[in-house]
């Protein structure tokens, strides 16, 4: 989920913003308050029962009050002027609201002058009620709903530890959050349940009102490096992409769909909104619930542990080698990327989808072909709107 755009404002005594030199800055954080727990089961979830977690064996995973305290003391005060918060999981809301009031009250009470604060908090939305709405509301959160389709396609791996289907309970928390004229989108894993129904699921989408949207394909291997049940192929993922971009393309000036917001905004010459599509992977870090920094979200693992916020200051985890090395796996791109025309657009893609088939950072995206395919659609006419919008602008 993308970190936001919901900011409010905090008043307090001024303090000159502290100067990292040339380290590579911390951009923004995605916070685990509960780690990898879950009410959910979903089938295709890659960060339960990990055997890589570090804290499977720990019966107790949320973030205590002493470490929020610590976390937001110390990261308003790196951060100045825009500090990000992002909230994920497992399911976040899992921490209870009581964590997340005391979040804000401390925010606001260490925040500066003319420092902007942004909260963001993906869930499964099985949870959010009126009150929840209400601090979403107050203070300009940005939500993220989980909701793969209709009833029929969600409910097909979205569901509760008794097995049961999720999808009544998410449209009401949609409609609740419509309601309370909360901020939010949809999150949508893209999968076999949903693969060849682009069509069906951008009318589904639009007849709820909703004009945000992420599609998040699937890509889970076994132990061999063979694809999971529900994963997508690299064909189907780009023939979907192109459906969707068709369907789209009337609603543009209406329709919020984050892979072609992020394509525009490089095409426009600015730092895309998604990670994937950056030369290095250095712009945020994962906290998890007992303070451990980690680089991204896929290698919440021992081997790249960068340090805890209780021991180690932002400035001293910015500069960990290890999240240089971490950064530079980008960078090993295969030799087909360095041929490629659409090589300064993607940058190899996300380590996460070259990595998890063989455990190589230098393979190709398992994306690579659906990146080609709607590259090769979306490029013209993207750059052309882009063109006009920028002269209409001067």
């Amino acid at each position: 989920m993308a970190a936001g755009s919901s900011l409010f404002p905090i008043h307090g005594d001024g303090v000159m913003s502290y100067s990292l030199g040339t380290s590579p800055r911390i951009s923004s954080l995605l916070i685990k308050p509960a780690s990898a727990i879950c009410n959910l089961d979903c089938s295709y979830c890659f960060y339960l029962d990990r055997e890589s977690d570090p804290y499977k064996d720990l019966p107790a995973r949320t973030m205590s009050m002493g470490t929020l305290e610590h976390l937001v003391d110390t990261y308003l005060f790196y951060s100045y002027p825009n500090s990000v918060f992002a909230f994920q999981g497992g399911e976040p809301t899992l921490a209870g609201l009581p964590f997340y009031t005391t979040l804000v009250a401390l925010q606001k009470e260490r925040g500066r002058n003319g420092q902007n604060v942004s909260n963001a908090l993906q869930t499964n939305g099985t949870l959010i009620n009126e009150e929840w709405c209400e601090l979403f509301r107050s203070y300009n959160w940005l939500i993220g709903l989980s909701l793969d389709g209709p009833e029929d396609v969600h409910n097909r791996f979205r569901v509760n530890k008794a097995g049961h289907a999720t999808w009544a309970r998410v449209m009401e928390s949609l409609r609740l959050m419509q309601k309370k004229k909360v901020d939010f989108n949809v999150l949508c894993v893209v999968s076999q349940a949903n693969v060849h129904k682009a069509r069906e699921l951008y009318q589904f989408y639009k007849r709820l009102g909703v004009d945000n949207l992420q599609y998040i394909p699937l890509s889970e291997f076994d132990p061999q490096g063979n694809p999971q049940p529900y994963t997508v192929s690299a064909q189907e993922y780009g023939k979907f992409l192109c459906e969707t971009f068709d369907l789209w393309w009337p609603d543009r000036r209406k329709v919020r769909i984050r892979f072609f917001d992020n394509l525009a905004e490089a095409l426009a010459g600015q730092k895309p909104g998604s990670c994937t599509m950056h030369e290095t992977c250095d712009s945020y870090v994962v906290v998890e619930y007992n303070g451990d920094v980690y680089p991204c979200d896929f290698f919440v693992e021992s081997s790249w542990k960068l340090g805890n916020i209780l021991l180690d200051s932002w400035p001293e985890l910015a500069r960990k080698q290890r999240r240089y090395n971490f950064a530079r796996n980008k960078t090993y791109t295969n030799p087909t990327c360095e041929a490629c025309e659409w090589e300064t657009l993607c940058y190899g893609g996300c380590p996460k989808s070259r990595h998890a088939q063989n455990g190589k950072f230098e393979d190709l995206d398992y994306f690579c072909p659906s990146y080609k395919m709607v590259f090769e659609k979306t490029v013209g006419p993207l750059k052309e709107d882009v063109r006009k919008l920028l002269h209409r602008a001067h």
